[in-house]
């Protein structure tokens, strides 16, 4: 018997082919002469086999080569390129533009392979999956499934999350994206000590230095995802495929994480794929952008569903959607997302720290802070890009600071669970401080930060779901500030608390704002800004039985 230890470690099924052929550094022409290279993984077998594609900007070494190798054993032919300008592929990365061509084009070639049976399968995280959705549409009748994992169609909305710019998302991804190309030695000891020069960026003020600061060259398209900050406008929407769902007819197996940097708006695909008539499965685990526990689950479920859809011996389950809930520690199927039967119920923010589900006077002021862009409020756990500083993480040190309010149920007599969409609607007075000092004015230029967190028996904050929401200059101060909240499924125990944190910001993992409407990269002047927040405020949180 032939050792698997990647199959074991992944849990996939037993494997179909001892040997895997392995052709590399494949040309493969684009329209525009471009020559994209590309490995196949070809498992020596006699048979026809369906093939997996893979378009990544990431390499094509390890571990995605074993992976590769892993599903090539599980009756696949695995054919994995690096996109336009990545790795040793020809042409100039430009994030997100030519992955539709390239990935037609990418299909077109494989239609004149001896070995291509016909049958498309699409697989990958993130930008892997992203590449997967510009395909998707014109694909046709050969894309039999996609596994399209932590990731969305359109990357704008997320760039711009909550209308502020998510800086620690995108300046991280672009110094990896530098570090690839080298030297090695340099980078190996930029990671090993902590990744300062990324830290430092990260901090600057204007934000249009930082990536100079991190990766010692200015990067194009970050310096334009500073200045095309609509995600409704051209530049986004040439890029982006959310216009293209409706056309999608392949089985599509999304899979995503509580505290994934993408979550909100994969669900928002999901829901447009229900909306077109068709029946994606989803399955939403505990897991950040870069856990070990989602590559292992996404690969087990990604060959599955292939072997399903290809004629494998695999079913499908019964209910599309399945999520594991966090404090019952367990995994629930669902009919739909969000839940059909689950009910909205409001908790209030009230005077005396205090989380009730009854509201208090109208217009009475509940408590203060002053958000102070110069020492920002900042980001701890949730979704972030690297997974050493993501997910849960007890938030007394947060909580602690004076820029940090926070309002607490009484301990539940019965267990809560939540799951589903969450939101909050704040009141909120705001004034900053006149050019001259001697006179507070009204602000229009703050941001809302509210977090939900469970309390438990000693005193320790942990994190749930959280959100932000930047105001804009017409912004009525009679008006809430509407947050949304990541969506969660959570059961707060019996003897725990609710917990509603507010403060004015979470940086980096969103771009401080500087109090002043300054357009993003040129902050420069920071004001800091008062928030007075008055009743009603209030948390919805959707209640299943």
């Amino acid at each position: 018997m032939r050792l698997d230890p990647v199959g074991r470690l992944l849990k996939l099924p037993p494997a179909v082919a001892g040997r895997v052929r392995v052709t590399r550094a494949i040309p493969v022409r684009m329209r525009d002469g471009a020559i994209l290279r590309a490995e196949h993984y070809a498992p020596t077998l006699d048979a026809e086999l369906p093939t997996v594609l893979v378009r990544t900007p990431y390499g094509r070494g390890a571990p995605v080569s074993i992976l590769c190798r892993a599903v090539a054993q599980r009756g696949f032919n695995v054919f994995i390129q690096s996109c336009r300008g990545t790795g040793d592929s020809g042409g100039t990365f430009e994030p997100l533009l030519q992955e539709r061509e390239d990935g037609l084009d990418t299909l077109d070639w494989l239609r004149c392979q001896q070995w291509y049976d016909g049958r498309l399968l699409t697989y990958g995280p993130s930008y892997v999956g992203f590449v997967q959705w510009a395909l998707a549409a014109e694909a046709g009748d050969e894309l039999k499934a996609m596994a399209t994992i932590v990731t969305a169609s359109d990357f704008g909305p997320p760039t711009y999350a909550g209308g502020a710019f998510s800086l620690d998302s995108v300046l991280t991804w672009s110094a990896l994206l530098e570090a690839q190309r080298g030297p090695r030695l340099d980078n190996a000891v930029e990671l090993l000590r902590g990744q300062p020069r990324l830290q430092r960026g990260l901090a600057r003020v204007p934000m249009a230095e930082a990536d100079r600061i991190t990766t010692g060259v200015e990067i194009e398209f970050f310096q334009r995802w500073l200045a095309e900050a609509d995600p409704a406008g051209s530049y986004w929407t040439q890029r982006g495929h959310t216009h293209r769902l409706p056309h999608v007819t392949a089985p599509v197996l999304m899979i995503g994480g509580w505290h994934d940097i993408f979550l909100p708006w994969q669900l928002a695909d999901y829901t447009a794929l229900r909306a077109a008539g068709q029946q994606p499965y989803l399955t939403i685990g505990p897991w950040h952008h870069g856990s070990a526990a989602l590559f292992q689950q996404s690969a087990a479920e990604a060959v599955a569903w292939f072997r399903a859809h290809t004629g494998g011996p695999e079913s499908i389950r019964e209910r599309p959607v399945r999520v594991h809930v966090g404090g019952a520690d367990g995994w629930h199927e669902l009919a739909d997302w969000p839940p059909p039967k689950s009910k909205p119920q409001r908790w209030y923010l009230e005077q005396g720290a205090r989380l009730t589900p009854e509201p208090g006077a109208e217009g009475t002021v509940l408590d203060s802070f002053v958000y102070d862009p110069k020492d920002p409020t900042p980001a701890l756990g949730g979704p972030r890009l690297a997974g050493k500083i993501a997910g849960r993480r007890d938030n007394r040190p947060l909580e602690a600071r004076p820029d940090v309010l926070t309002f607490t149920s009484a301990p539940l007599t019965e267990p809560l669970d939540v799951v589903g969409p969450v939101h909050a609607d704040i009141r909120v007075r705001a004034t900053s401080p006149a050019r001259d000092g001697t006179e507070r004015t009204p602000s229009s230029h703050f941001d809302v930060f509210v977090r939900l967190c469970e309390v438990d028996e000693q005193g320790r904050s942990w994190n749930i779901c959280d959100g932000l929401a930047r105001t804009a200059s017409d912004h009525d101060p009679d008006d809430p500030v509407r947050v949304a909240l990541w969506p969660t499924a959570h059961r707060f125990a019996s003897g725990r608390s609710v917990r509603v944190q507010i403060s004015g910001g979470a940086h980096p993992r969103f771009s401080r704002n500087p109090g002043t409407g300054a357009a993003l990269g040129h902050e420069l002047e920071l004001r800091p800004v008062r928030q007075e927040i008055l009743a009603p405020s209030s948390i919805t949180l959707p209640l299943v039985s």
